[in-house]
């Protein structure tokens, strides 16, 4: 059973930083896509950002250098570093693991995704 446990989550003001962590357990990072999606109520889950299985690293365009995704994979854990954070940046945080061949050809789609975290709110204050 692949479980993904999301954690770091917080209030934080703008300008400065959070750091998300996705603990995966049940398979290998490195064998895995790993993509972060945010969602705000009432609206669909955004792309934010993906890790594939080779590590070849992917972002949304609304990024623009303030995130930056990481893996340890001695930890198993991906990693979404959060820097000079906006108030509209403020949603619900998930990452997911994409475990088939085309999850690492389509990472910005969530159907690529196998298994969810339980999110991780992050709530930016003006």
């Amino acid at each position: 059973q692949v479980q993904l446990v999301e954690s770091g989550g917080g209030l934080a003001q703008a300008g400065t930083s959070l750091r998300l962590s996705c603990t995966v357990s049940g398979r290998t990072i490195s064998s895995a896509a790993v993509g972060w999606f945010r969602q705000v109520p009432g609206e669909e889950r955004d792309f934010v950002g993906a890790i594939t299985r080779r590590g070849t690293i992917h972002y949304a365009d609304f990024v623009k250098g303030r995130f930056t995704i990481s893996r340890d994979n001695a930890k198993n854990t991906v990693y979404l570093q959060l820097n000079s954070l906006k108030p509209a940046d403020t949603a619900e945080y998930y990452c997911g693991v994409g475990l088939r061949g085309d999850s690492s050809a389509y990472p910005s789609s969530s159907a690529s995704y196998d298994y969810w975290g339980q999110g991780t709110q992050v709530t930016v204050s003006s």
